[in-house]
């Protein structure tokens, strides 16, 4: 079996730490699946994991990080503390790490916006959590850029990252300019959903570089220094999904796929 060759790139976080491009993503599996699939992925090359309170997984994902074979410094790993935990943010991190069995997470995020604001409250918390330690960064996921500014200018800081749904269907060059422009790390999901990989496109790209389609998005991710966190539970495909580092994609080929997006 050939080893996959996994892209080197990473983003530069505001503490200092740098945030694998690619990472896996582990939405919707549970149970010893997940420990599975997140074993698969650290024994593939993966050195970025992503999960969150409402996986209801963190527990077989921190198995796996504890026996995959990793050091815990060398897997960066993010987890997201949903709105309705307003009030109890330190709790659900303690829980969090607990079932991760890791002494801090790098990066933790609001899952989504609050129905009734920003969260400001939340995001002050979790302010408090990374000066203490407990987390390396902080941000957000599925915040719009006014959003963005809003909580920048209420608190002072920005997001380090934010998390949302984006793939060359979904491309939005002022959305990826304005996340640049505020030094905010964009980080996509659902890369691999709502009909990417059977855009005519993406298979034309894919045969002419004798890649999958999956690779040829996920490299798309890389090329517009995005982060991007596939997740699967097929070990084939998991393997298939890292090795992205071996090939590019020319600028005419992101060009084709940007325009998916418009």
């Amino acid at each position: 079996m050939t080893e996959p060759v996994l892209p080197t790139e990473a983003a530069g976080l505001p503490n200092g730490g740098r945030m694998p491009l690619l990472g896996f993503g582990t939405w919707q599996i549970l149970g010893d699946e997940a420990t599975a699939a997140t074993r698969t992925a650290l024994a593939a090359g993966y050195r970025h994991v992503d999960t969150a309170t409402v996986y209801d997984n963190e527990g077989e994902v921190g198995a796996a990080l504890r026996d995959g074979g990793v050091r815990r410094e060398d897997v960066f790993v993010t987890t997201k503390v949903p709105p309705h935990a307003a009030g109890r943010e330190r709790e659900t991190l303690g829980q969090s790490l607990r079932l991760l069995g890791t002494e801090y997470v790098d990066l933790w995020l609001i899952h989504w916006p609050p129905d009734d604001g920003l969260g400001l409250g939340m995001w002050e918390a979790m302010l408090r959590a990374r000066d203490e330690g407990l987390v390396r960064d902080v941000g957000v996921s599925n915040y719009d850029l006014d959003q963005l500014d809003a909580l920048g200018s209420a608190t002072g800081v920005l997001p380090a990252v934010n998390q949302i749904r984006w793939s060359p269907l979904l491309y939005d060059a002022k959305v990826e300019q304005g996340h640049r422009e505020r030094g905010v790390v964009l980080e996509g999901y659902s890369a691999l959903r709502n009909g990417t990989l059977e855009h005519p496109v993406v298979l034309g790209i894919a045969e002419r570089l004798g890649r999958t389609p999956a690779q040829v998005i996920i490299r798309w991710h890389i090329e517009h220094g995005v982060v991007v966190i596939p997740k699967s539970r097929n070990a084939e495909r998991i393997r298939s999904n890292a090795d992205v580092g071996g090939f590019t994609l020319s600028p005419d080929d992101v060009a084709a796929l940007d325009a998916l997006g418009t």
